[in-house]
């Protein structure tokens, strides 16, 4: 089920934008009175179609392929490789006879309305729900780095307060592009000593291996004192209360929480002593574990302070373009730390299996589906507007020299570059996929 969920989630956050991505080409190029043949979600690949409707000079319909879609806009030379159209003389209602500043808008429109309907999802999400964050100065006992986190120099109990030398002021941002995209200093609060962690350029290739949880926890430490106690379960049969305070587990010294789980968990059923204080008094229970490694017990999640700021309708507005905006500027900085050889690119991009299950997920929340769908637009935007042939941005690189040259470039030249670009998009699909397949069932 979880499978079938994500798999439709994804579908249909991708159909949804690649709909509208096309809806923005097709409706600047109708502005400038310029004909569109087809109007395409997914590609009809060798003419076969699953759908098919014919609306005055449109055929609207959905191909079999599912890599994407398009609009075919007569007389442009794109991926119908339309070479009879483009053999007859140049008409008044086509691509090609129109002001390149005209062309270069339609080339544009697609990306735009990615741009701006990931800025409306941000915007909405941000005046329904306001933007929650756990504060950085309730953080008292710090942090649970991973194995990555451990690697350049964190421990357990650590207390961020600053990156780069600038304040932290929510937990969250431990997480952020910031300190993931690597090359920048933690100024960390150990023991009541201040000293600082540098975080290496190529931290996201071990975070993309072995997950982000193996860098710090999105969870900040609680203590180990016992905040709920379950009738009926082991701790509540051997009398632990609220307020006891953990401090051994099978005689091995436990400080945090996770500590607790941790020895729990190793300790499936099976009886051990558990020491731990009421007040000043050290006490000892002879508990035994369940199946699972639980004994009854939870810890008090107050002990970390979240909060929420909400925000009017046009207050949310800033917000939102601000989440796009950094959504953009992360993928940019992306593509140059893979271009510069300091993120290795089958641990920077992923294809729509790695989408499904790490975006999406295989729990179906309409929060979480719109604010994937939001960053994904953004990412369509960005990736659209790589000068890549066959891309918008090819596109638009063709016409800005066209532009500057006073004439177009030639037919031949558009159809070989065009023919380059779909060779370098397929390659980059059987890559990502592969990655995708190699990451999911084999690794």
């Amino acid at each position: 089920m979880n499978g079938l969920i994500m798999v439709t989630q994804l579908l249909l956050g991708l159909s949804i934008l690649v709909i509208l991505h096309e809806l923005g080409h097709f409706l600047a190029a109708r502005a400038f009175g310029i004909k569109v043949e087809k109007f395409y979600l997914f590609f009809d690949a060798w003419g076969v179609k699953l759908f098919s409707i014919k609306r005055g000079d449109v055929e609207y319909g959905v191909g079999w392929l599912p890599l994407g879609g398009y609009v075919k806009i007569a007389g442009m030379i794109d991926e119908s490789m339309d070479k009879e159209q483009m053999a007859l003389p140049p008409q008044p209602w086509e691509f090609r006879s129109k002001p390149a500043w005209q062309r270069l808008i339609v080339m544009l429109a697609g990306v735009f309305v990615n741009i701006v309907v990931g800025i409306f999802i941000f915007w909405m999400l941000t005046f329904r729900f306001g933007e929650s964050y756990i504060a950085n100065s309730s953080v008292k006992n710090g942090i649970n780095p991973g194995v990555i986190g451990k690697q350049i120099g964190l421990k357990q109990g650590d207390r961020v307060i600053a990156v780069n030398g600038k304040k932290i002021i929510r937990f969250e941002e431990l997480l952020s592009s910031k300190v993931l995209l690597g090359n920048t200093n933690l100024t960390v609060v150990r023991d009541g000593k201040t000293l600082y962690v540098k975080v290496p350029d190529n931290l996201l290739n071990k975070v993309a291996d072995l997950g982000i949880e193996e860098f710090i926890s999105r969870a900040p430490l609680l203590t180990s004192t016992i905040d709920t106690v379950v009738k009926g379960k082991s701790a509540f049969k051997v009398g632990l209360q609220k307020g006891d305070r953990i401090v051994a587990v099978n005689n091995v010294p436990v400080k945090y929480n996770v500590d607790v789980s941790k020895e729990l968990k190793s300790l499936k059923s099976r009886n051990f002593i558990l020491d731990a204080y009421r007040g000043a008094e050290l006490k000892h229970f002879q508990v035994s574990t369940d199946s699972a490694g639980t004994i009854g017990i939870g810890f008090n999640p107050d002990e970390i302070k979240e909060e929420t700021i909400n925000y009017g309708f046009f207050q949310a507005l800033p917000i939102g373009v601000n989440q796009a905006w950094t959504s953009f500027s992360d993928n940019g900085k992306g593509i140059w730390k893979v271009l510069s050889g300091k993120i290795k690119a089958d641990k920077a991009f992923s294809g729509p299996v790695a989408i499904a299950q790490k975006v999406y997920g295989g729990v179906w929340i309409w929060p979480h589906f719109w604010a994937s769908t939001a960053l994904i637009s953004i990412a369509l935007a960005f990736m659209n507007l790589l000068p890549i042939p066959a891309l918008d941005g090819g596109h638009v690189v063709f016409l800005c020299v066209e532009m500057v040259k006073g004439k177009p470039l030639g037919d031949k030249f558009m159809e070989v570059a065009q023919i380059v670009g779909f060779v370098m998009l397929l390659s980059l699909m059987v890559f990502v996929l592969g990655n995708d397949i190699f990451k999911a069932f084999i690794k």
